[in-house]
């Protein structure tokens, strides 16, 4: 949705009602779904080559407008596959605390593996 709106506070409005409607405050997965719910809709926002601030972003660099999308899309993917992976280990274990360490080690691991990959080795 943020990605067809290009917005993510007007995604938010959209979605955040129905997510607190369907997870008790109680549960702890109510702010894994908040989470998601944010994540989700500022990644669509941040990839929509329709969004005023991705529109904004290269018209101030003075670069190609979809060239600035493709050279975002790779960094909001990386983030959210790790996103993809902590809201899954959530959903199994029921805890957030569990895949916040997860989603952590990957992120550190990511970055790790990307710089590498474009510098041959890990730079300080």
């Amino acid at each position: 949705i943020g990605f067809a709106m290009g917005t993510s506070w007007g995604t938010i409005a959209l979605i955040l009602p129905i997510v607190i409607g369907v997870f008790p405050s109680q549960d702890p997965l109510f702010l894994v779904a908040i989470g998601a719910t944010l994540g989700g809709a500022v990644y669509g926002d941040h990839v929509s080559p329709i969004s005023d601030t991705t529109i904004l972003s290269s018209a101030g660099a003075q670069c190609n407008h979809l060239r600035h999308v493709a050279t975002q899309l790779p960094y909001a993917s990386v983030v959210a596959a790790v996103c993809i992976v902590g809201y899954v280990i959530a959903g199994l274990t029921g805890s957030p605390w569990i895949s916040l360490g997860v989603g952590v080690v990957l992120m550190i691991a990511a970055i790790f593996v990307l710089n590498i990959s474009k510098y041959g080795a890990v730079k300080a």
